[in-house]
């Protein structure tokens, strides 16, 4: 027997909201390393302002947009980073089959060679998460 309809809502609502934080702080764990990273390159080279910071998102990487442009804000406060433009690439699996050396970009990251069947395949890119560029003055 299932709960009363009430219960299930607010259930599943409190748990929607739990995940939602626990996705927030990986992603604002992140961020705070990122921003460190930025901050110390942008003190030992004097640099008077930052127009634009891109980064590279891997679809395996384990980071969603979504919540590192919510928490990108919040670490950059208080630094040059903080009226920069944060512009987020979305890397797609690429695989390299073992068995019929093709070369694949997945859109959904099975891995499994399209052109032969073989699972035997190496993930060449999409695990990254990465500092592409930043633009600065």
């Amino acid at each position: 027997m299932f709960p009363p309809g009430n219960f299930c809502r607010g259930f599943v609502k409190k748990f929607w909201v739990l995940s939602f934080r626990l996705i927030v702080m990986h992603e604002l764990s992140l961020a705070q390393s990122m921003v460190s990273e930025l901050v110390s390159y942008i003190e030992k080279n004097n640099v008077k302002k930052v127009h634009q910071v891109t980064i590279v998102i891997g679809k395996l990487s384990g980071a969603e947009k979504e919540p590192f442009e919510f928490a990108f804000p919040i670490a950059a406060e208080g630094t040059l980073l903080e009226t920069a433009e944060l512009v987020v690439e979305i890397q797609k699996v690429v695989i390299l089959c073992n068995e019929c050396r093709s070369e694949t970009t997945l859109d959904m990251p099975l891995m499994k060679c399209p052109s032969c069947s073989s699972r035997s395949v190496k993930i060449i890119k999409g695990k990254e998460f990465i500092i592409k560029s930043m633009e600065i003055e």
